[in-house]
């Protein structure tokens, strides 16, 4: 029973890691599209080939959420608990990627373990959420939002007496690149949060003794996300790259920069499971209000802050419900 849930896990792991592909692939590419820096195709499959790339940048995320979020219990009350998060979150981003919300699927993951671990009565490690989840979760938007003022602000002074058409055409050019830094990005913080759970179901079945990510988990989750993301977010998509504010290039690529520039310290320096989804959104919000507040349609943007704030119980109730509902199939 152990063996078949394991191979379960991860089997419904790698599937959680491509819908966070194409649920997530608009966090890179939407602005490059919008702008038209780059093609639809030729954005997706670079963002497919840096996700790729990202997921080999490093794995302390990967253990923070394997060991730092909840401590499952060892067995089969374990696996249940792992399965029923992953279903959980699966269930959201499916549903949310239907309506076209760009809401966070690494918040989904978690709030699916959380949901599932309350309801088998394991151990939460409400310290560590607080500290690696909640914390950053209120924070990267706005330092996002601030970022990509400051960012675009400082464009607008440094090019206020360039041609217009030769710099919409650089910009453009640097919109490659910053949507690759993005994407790599993307692959460095979502990539290691499925891992992370993968090993923990390794550990709760007794497979392994501690939370090191094995090089064929790397490869296995590397390789859903990079089908996923290819296969693109395109109701996202347009969410993101149209709906929120109009974009140009400098507009683009400020707010590529400065997601990005998050996604890498929280990763590196605080080691923190972020949202890549609502980092860049901030970002695409704080370049639309250089322009004036009215740019914004923030009636779009409350709704994808409600859409955030639901995330956790979204997926932590059908989760729980999940656990329940197997963990009493197996007493049968």
């Amino acid at each position: 029973m152990e063996l078949t849930l394991v191979v379960l896990i991860i089997i419904v792991g790698l599937t959680f890691d491509f819908t966070n592909g194409f649920h997530d692939a608009a966090n890179a590419i939407a602005t490059s599209i919008s702008t038209r820096a780059l093609t639809p195709r030729i954005a997706l499959a670079m963002a497919a080939v840096m996700n790729f790339l990202g997921a080999f940048l490093g794995t302390e995320v990967a253990k923070t959420v394997g060991s730092g979020i909840i401590g499952a219990p060892e067995g089969l009350s374990g696996l249940l608990l792992v399965m029923s998060a992953l279903i959980g979150a699966i269930g959201w981003n499916v549903f949310t990627w239907w309506k076209g919300l760009p809401t966070s699927s690494s918040h989904a993951l978690i709030g699916g373990l959380v949901g599932a671990a309350l309801a088998a009565a394991a151990t939460v490690n409400w310290p560590g959420i607080l500290g690696k989840v909640l914390l950053p979760m209120l924070l990267s938007p706005l330092v996002g939002v601030a970022l990509g003022y400051t960012l675009h602000t400082l464009i607008l002074w440094m090019f206020r007496h360039a041609a217009p058409r030769p710099t919409t055409r650089r910009f453009r050019m640097a919109q490659t690149v910053s949507a690759a830094g993005m994407a790599l990005g993307h692959g460095l913080q979502d990539a290691q949060k499925t891992m992370g759970v993968i090993v923990l179901a390794l550990v709760t079945a007794g497979w392994q003794d501690d939370f090191s990510v094995p090089l064929w988990v790397i490869v296995a989750v590397a390789a859903a996300m990079a089908a996923g993301t290819y296969s693109g977010g395109r109701r996202i998509i347009t969410t993101l790259g149209r709906r929120i504010v109009h974009l140009d290039p400098p507009r683009g690529f400020a707010a590529e920069s400065a997601a990005t520039g998050v996604l890498y310290t929280t990763a590196f320096v605080f080691e923190a499971p972020i949202s890549t989804t609502q980092t860049i959104t901030a970002s695409i919000l704080g370049v639309g209000a250089t322009r004036r507040l009215s740019a914004v349609r923030w009636q779009v943007a409350r709704s994808i802050f409600t859409a955030w704030v639901l995330t956790f119980p979204g997926a932590g109730l059908p989760a729980a419900a999940l656990y329940l509902i197997l963990h009493a199939t197996t007493e049968l």
